[in-house]
C-alpha cells in the first residue's frame, strides 16, 4: 500500500458499503424476522399542514393563505386530519396501522439542517457522537456482525447507519450497484484480499471484511430489484423507486433487518402549498404500496416503518407563501403490528417559543419504543444514553 493515501483508500472502501446477502428462504427465529424501515423527510417538513388542527382558530389566523380549509382536510378525529393528498395514509390510519406522535423534538433545538439532522441521525442531540442510532441498534441486535443487516437506499451513506460492526449496503440505483475501481485501486484491493489472516490494523481489516462480499451483495441487489413484480401502485418519483426496491429485497429474503432511505424537498420557504402537495402525492401512494406489498407477501406482521423530519416549520406563514425553519413536528409509525391512533400531546398554537411550537414529545421516546418493544433490544439506554418512557404503539 506504499504510495496510496490511507484516508482516501479507507474512504473509497467504506463508501462501497457492501454486505453479504443471504439466499432466499434463509431460516430465522421469530425475533430475527422483524424489520424496521426508516424514512426521513429531508428539509424540515411542515407538520402543521400534515396533521392539521382544523378546529383551532389560531391555526387559520397564523396561516390565512396556507391553512388547509376544514372541508378539504381528511378528518381522522374531531380535532385533527391529514393533508388532502395523503389519501394512502388515511387508509392505513383507518385500518389501525398508523400511529401519529404529536410534537416531537428535543431540548435546546437547533434550526440548522445539518446540525438538526445529525442529532436525529445519532439520537444524541447537542453532543458529539460517531455512530448512528440505527448503526448502534444493529450492533446491539447482532453483536456478531452479520453481514447485510443494514441497507441504506440513498446516493450516499447516512450517519444514521454508521456502525462499529455492521457496514451498510448503500445504493440508489440497483442496476448500477457493483464494485468498480480504477486499475491501480483494483491492484490494491487484490493485495488486501489475498491476506487470509486477520489484519493487525483494524481499519485495514474492516476494509478487507467489507470488500470480500462486494460481488455477491451487488449481484443479489441487482437481481432482486430487477425481478420484482407488484400490482401495487407506487406512484412516481425517486421515493417510489426506493420503497419498491425495499419491498423487492424483503420479498427476496435479504438478511437486512434495517432499511434506511430519504425523501428530499421539504424545505418549503417559498410557495409551500403546491410544493408540499406534490411531495405528499408521492409519499402517500408509495408508503401505502409498500405496506400493501409486505402484507401480500406474508410479511405484514414483520415490518414497521417510521417517518420523521429534522424539524418542523414556524407557526406563521411568511411573505413568500411558505414557512420558515421551526422546531417540533409529528412522527409517523406504520405497520400491521402498530397500535394505530394519536400519541402524545399536540403543541399549543398560542404558547410559543419565539414563534415556534414547543415540543411535547422527545423524539427519543419514539426511538426507544422501537428499539425495545419492536426490535427486542432490552437496554435502549445503551444506544440513546438515557432511558425514555415507552409510548406503547407496538
Amino acid at each position: 500500500m506504499m504510495g496510496i493515501d490511507r484516508r482516501k483508500f479507507l474512504k473509497q472502501a467504506g463508501a462501497m458499503a457492501l454486505g453479504l446477502m443471504a439466499t432466499p428462504g434463509q431460516a430465522a427465529s421469530r425475533n430475527e424476522d422483524r424489520i424496521l424501515i426508516v424514512l426521513e423527510m429531508s428539509g424540515g417538513n411542515d407538520g402543521l399542514n400534515t396533521v392539521i388542527p382544523f378546529r383551532q382558530d389560531p391555526y387559520y389566523r397564523a396561516r390565512p393563505t396556507l391553512g388547509i380549509a376544514p372541508n378539504a382536510v381528511i378528518p381522522l378525529s374531531d380535532e385533527f386530519g391529514l393533508h388532502p393528498n395523503l389519501l394512502g395514509w388515511e387508509r392505513l390510519f383507518k385500518q389501525g396501522q398508523l400511529a401519529i406522535v404529536h410534537g416531537c423534538g428535543y431540548p435546546n433545538p437547533n434550526r440548522s439542517h445539518f446540525e438538526a439532522m445529525k442529532f436525529w441521525h445519532t439520537g444524541v442531540p447537542n453532543a458529539p457522537e460517531t455512530y448512528g442510532w440505527i448503526g448502534k441498534l444493529a450492533d446491539a441486535a447482532d453483536p456478531s456482525g452479520k453481514r447485510g443487516l443494514v441497507m441504506n437506499l440513498a446516493a450516499e451513506q447516512s450517519q444514521a447507519v454508521a456502525s462499529a460492526n455492521h457496514p451498510p449496503v448503500v445504493f440508489s440505483d440497483p442496476a448500477a450497484y457493483r464494485q468498480e475501481q480504477a486499475s491501480e485501486q483494483a491492484l490494491v484491493f487484490d493485495q488486501v484480499m489475498r491476506r487470509t489472516t486477520r489484519a493487525a490494523n483494524p481499519s485495514l481489516d474492516f476494509v478487507r471484511r467489507v470488500t470480500q462480499t462486494a460481488a455477491e451483495s451487488s449481484d443479489f441487489v441487482r437481481k432482486a430489484c430487477a425481478s420484482y413484480q407488484t400490482r401495487s401502485d407506487y406512484g412516481y418519483g425517486p421515493l417510489s423507486v426506493s420503497l419498491k426496491n425495499i419491498a423487492a429485497l424483503i420479498n427476496a429474503d435479504a438478511p437486512a433487518r434495517f432499511y434506511y432511505t430519504n425523501f428530499a424537498g421539504f424545505d418549503t420557504h417559498v410557495s409551500q402549498g403546491p410544493m408540499q402537495a406534490g411531495l405528499f402525492n408521492q409519499i402517500g401512494d408509495s408508503v401505502l404500496a409498500l405496506m400493501t406489498d409486505v402484507r401480500q407477501m406474508g410479511r405484514g406482521q414483520d415490518v414497521v416503518m417510521v417517518i420523521f423530519s429534522e424539524f418542523g416549520r414556524r407557526v406563521n406563514e411568511n411573505k413568500s407563501l411558505g414557512t420558515d425553519h421551526g422546531v417540533a413536528g409529528p412522527m409517523f409509525v406504520f405497520g400491521e403490528p402498530v397500535q394505530g391512533g394519536f400519541y402524545g400531546k399536540h403543541p399549543s398554537l398560542t404558547d410559543l417559543d419565539q414563534g415556534d411550537l414547543i415540543h411535547t414529545t422527545d423524539f427519543r421516546q419514539v426511538y426507544s419504543t422501537l428499539i425495545e418493544e419492536w426490535m427486542g433490544v432490552r437496554h435502549p439506554e445503551d444506544i440513546l444514553y438515557e432511558r425514555y418512557e415507552s409510548l406503547g404503539f407496538v
